[in-house]
């Protein structure tokens, strides 16, 4: 696995607290081949990347929709090898998007394990203005997806208000595809059976949101493309 000097560097306990899960559970991934061993680093300690997150990260995500150890194994088997981190989350948001929302009350303390750092109380303010957690008399509402989402966001050199800012850019204009797409679909399901109409629908949900993905990925590329270009000419 390639690795650049300013790419995330991390000790399997550091790499288990960020994906919720135990440092067992990570060498029996690895064990079983579905995590790439580590880069050994100084005093032959295993270093971890953001590749070994984001695969740890979508192998959770698959055992979070039921799917069994060997499902995962065939799947795993065919995502193509040298995936970088980024596309690993993009299969992973895929993933996702099949289930519908599970919002789960956790304390301070869970939630601080599940995000996997510390969270100071402006923290979780921040988390909660971006709607990914809320107050709950027990603690805090959360949903997991959502959560490992606003606390990459917690790093983003960017202004509380910029980021909301962008959050309603991308909830009105998302909103919009799908009202679209739903009124394209309209016509095509009309006179088809319910049978038919839940089997398209099933597979068109995942298919879409790769598409939707892959194209903002896209166009966001080519418009910060142009925005450096501006920004090195002046």
């Amino acid at each position: 696995m390639d690795r650049h000097p300013e790419e995330l560097t991390l000790t399997v306990d550091e790499l288990a607290a960020r994906a919720g899960v135990t440092v067992r559970t990570v060498r029996f991934y690895g064990t079983r081949g579905l995590l790439p061993p580590p880069v050994i680093g100084p005093r032959r300690v295993g270093q971890y990347g953001r590749a070994h997150l984001a695969r740890l990260e979508l192998i959770e995500e698959l055992q979070g929709q039921g799917m069994t150890l060997a499902g995962i194994e065939r799947y795993l088997q065919q995502v193509p090898p040298g995936l970088s981190a980024h596309d690993l989350a993009i299969h992973r948001a895929v993933i996702a998007s099949w289930a519908p929302e599970a919002v789960e009350t956790v304390t301070r303390e869970e939630l601080q394990r599940r995000a996997g750092r510390l969270l100071g109380d402006d923290d979780v303010e921040r988390l909660a203005a971006m709607d990914v957690v809320r107050s709950a008399p027990d603690g805090y509402q959360v949903d997991r997806t959502a959560l490992r989402l606003g606390v990459r966001l917690l790093d983003v050199p960017l202004s509380q208000e910029a980021i909301l800012a962008a959050r309603e850019v991308l909830f009105a204009h998302s909103r919009a595809a799908a009202q679209e797409l739903a009124r394209l679909f309209r016509d095509e399901v009309s006179e088809r059976d319910t049978r038919d109409v839940r089997s398209l629908s099933a597979h068109m949900h995942p298919l879409v949101v790769q598409a939707l993905l892959t194209t903002f990925q896209r166009s966001l590329r080519e418009e910060l493309g142009e925005l450096l270009s501006g920004s090195d000419a002046g």
